[in-house]
């Protein structure tokens, strides 16, 4: 007899007091697909693909650039992307994939994974608060790099707390600009490369002849060259981000069901167009063995000074770049935090929700942000103040690594829920061909082969710390490793939790309330009335929107 998905019950929460139940405002779906399009193109991209390349440039070389950020982009990212979007497209709740965790692989892995990723979101949020310090030193080094910090948080805070779709225009308009940046950095390589530059030189590809394609790292020969790509795959790791905020913002993006399948295919061409092909351009203008890129990574110099990109420009005697591109690195660091302030709150109001972090958490204020958790977000990402008494550059690259293990383990644990949801599918009789609105790709083997190569980043990213043995360097690569382990741990024992059995995983819960919700956009009146305001545009904003 075919089986059918299983569906609990969940009670309302309740006063542990006085056993009413607790009512909380919820957040809303103010997020249009246009806004969650460039959230997740332009929301992951920090000053590190315009800054911090430079170092793994020198390192490993421009040909372990290039094939580095493809196959970690190609191969883990956009498998990871596709497998969010079919189980959030289906599923589309405010408990986001932290409750699918739970729901089908275990509790205690639900738990882990959101308080992993939330510590991966608020080390990410003070990297780029860190970078905007570290940016703005190339104009002035006289102030305590502190006071940069402050005015990031505070700005990010306010975009923050007011409504979410003008902090999605906010996030819209700032992801622009550092699209913007790349694809015109991108044209300015082609241009110069075939000799449209004040020196009229044809260099196309010589950077690559010259300096070689590929570096010995860490050791010699080709076991070298090797970790060379290796290292690059880690720092693409930290910079190449993306899958989280689909998958965080389900429960707030209008027509879900269309917007996500929408934004998680286009991932491969977000990979390709800007950062396949941003660090291959990168590796044409800049020489990887460059004196001042050399001296600028060794002396720790600030923003631009320190950018490739800018060194190339300055090589073809090109002027007047220098501090607009500053400028737009900045935008790019402050983009990216005020992301990660976003994504990190909605992961505590997502644990709050299922009783896994503190209850105050679930109050949201009238335009449906989760306030307390916005506040509690920016209050720890105040230890970012460091800078105040080190250097900024050494405390970026500290929260650098601090970040990357946690995303790393966050993106592989989403592909272990959706095996997890895959097999609860077919042992409950549902067909993903017919009863999802929609199919990702090549499934379960592109979600084998991202687990994989996820696993193998997570412990192999601290290889350098080994010899010679380096216990900031340790501790620091493989901190949200240990922090998973114990924190699985700690709610297994707690709560003595079990692995979930596929047959009785729960597929339905939330289900209906999300089908009543999305009644407004899938009943048909919703396509006429868009088709009526397209209709009513002048033809650019209507080529615009529909490209989203």
């Amino acid at each position: 007899m075919e089986k059918k998905a299983v569906i609990r019950d969940h009670p309302p929460k309740e006063d542990a007091g006085t056993g009413t139940s607790l009512q909380y405002q919820e957040t809303k779906r103010g997020l249009s697909s246009r806004q969650v399009q460039l959230m997740a193109i332009g929301g992951s991209i920090g000053t590190g693909l315009f800054v911090g390349i430079g170092s793994y440039l020198r390192d490993a070389g421009p040909l372990s650039v290039f094939l580095g950020y493809m196959v970690y982009g190609i191969l883990f990212v956009w498998p990871v992307n596709l497998v969010v979007g079919e189980m959030c497209a289906y599923l589309p709740i405010r408990g986001s994939i932290f409750e699918l965790a739970a729901r089908f692989i275990d509790p205690a892995f639900g738990f882990a994974m959101g308080w992993v990723y939330f510590y991966g979101g608020l080390m990410l949020v003070c990297t780029e608060y860190s970078s905007v310090a570290t940016v703005m030193q190339y104009w002035n080094t006289s102030v305590n790099p502190a006071v940069w910090v402050a005015m990031a948080l505070i700005v990010c805070f306010l975009l923050n707390i007011v409504a979410v779709k003008w902090y999605g225009e906010s996030e819209f308009i700032m992801a622009s600009t550092k699209i913007l940046l790349l694809i015109g950095l991108v044209m300015l390589t082609f241009i110069t490369m075939v000799g449209g530059n004040p020196k009229h030189d044809v260099y196309g590809f010589r950077n690559w002849r010259s300096d070689g394609v590929m570096h010995e790292y860490y050791t010699d020969g080709a076991t070298g060259r090797f970790l060379g790509f290796f290292s690059v795959m880690v720092y693409a790791a930290f910079s190449v981000a993306g899958p989280d905020l689909p998958a965080l913002a389900a429960g707030e993006i209008q027509n879900p069901r269309l917007s996500i399948p929408r934004v998680v295919k286009m991932t491969f061409y977000r990979i390709v167009g800007f950062y396949v092909i941003g660090v291959l351009a990168v590796g044409i203008i800049c020489p990887s063995r460059d004196p001042r890129l050399l001296s600028a990574i060794d002396n720790g110099e600030a923003g631009s000074a320190a950018s490739p990109w800018v060194i190339g420009i300055q090589n073809l005697d090109i002027h007047g770049l220098p501090d607009l591109i500053n400028l737009l690195i900045l935008f790019s660091g402050w983009s990216c935090g005020n992301a990660y302030l976003y994504s990190s709150s909605r992961t505590l109001y997502s644990l709050a929700r299922d009783g896994q972090a503190p209850k105050f958490l679930l109050k949201c204020n009238a335009s449906g942000v989760p306030i307390y958790c916005v506040i509690t977000v920016s209050v720890l990402s105040c230890i970012t103040f460091l800078v105040a008494s080190n250097s900024s550059v050494t405390v970026f690259y500290w929260f650098v690594d601090l970040t990357t293990c946690a995303l790393i383990i966050t993106y592989t644990s989403m592909v272990c829920v959706f095996l997890g949801w895959y097999r609860a599918l077919k042992a409950q009789g549902l067909n993903r061909k017919t009863d999802l609105p929609w199919r990702a790709p090549f499934q379960p083997y592109f979600a084998i082969l991202a687990v994989t190569i996820g696993s193998l980043i997570t412990l192999f990213n601290g290889f350098s710390v080994f010899s010679p043995f380096s216990v900031q360097g340790f501790i620091t690569s493989y901190f949200g490793l240990a922090f998973f382990v114990v924190m699985f741990l700690f709610w297994k024992i707690w709560h003595k939790t079990e692995f979930v059995d596929p047959a009785t995983a729960d597929l339905l819960s939330g289900k209906a309330e999300i089908d009543e919700e999305c009644k407004i956009w899938e009943d048909g009146g919703f396509e006429e009335r868009r088709r009526e305001e397209l209709k009513r545009m002048n033809w650019a904003k209507r080529m615009w929107e529909k490209m989203w």
